[in-house]
């Protein structure tokens, strides 16, 4: 039995859901996100203390190795997706305004799509 009361609070089926509210797979998400970047960062942190040269060279062989250019590829996905996802939910929480809001949207999947390009590219250079 709905009241006016129910539907002046917008409860039950047919109430109206505005923002970021993705839920648990979003919250998923950053989480997992959060791990392979801080996993990532960890072992580049012991790879620069343990080489044996530093600089150029040293960095060079390091990213030459197959598995460093996969995990940076896989670090530098998850970092593109984490950035996504928190970004995307700053805009829907905060800008009310649908067509700003959708234009905001594309500039940063446009300014995310074209970082992660450019990061691959300089990546698979070495």
């Amino acid at each position: 039995m709905t009241t006016s009361s129910d539907s002046a609070n917008n409860i039950g089926p047919k109430r109206l859901v505005v923002g970021a509210h993705y839920g648990l797979r979003d919250w998923l998400a950053q989480r997992i996100t959060a791990i392979v970047i801080g996993t990532y960062a960890v072992v580049l942190f012991l790879s620069v203390l343990l080489t044996s040269e530093p600089g150029y060279g040293g960095w060079a062989g390091l990213f030459a190795q197959t598995w460093m250019k996969v995990f940076t590829l896989l670090a530098l996905l998850a970092l593109i997706y984490h950035a996504w996802v928190g970004v995307r939910d700053i805009w829907m929480d905060y800008v009310k305004a649908l067509g700003i809001r959708l234009a905001l949207q594309i500039f940063t999947i446009l300014w995310l799509l074209g970082c992660g390009v450019w990061a691959i590219e300089i990546l698979w250079r070495v």
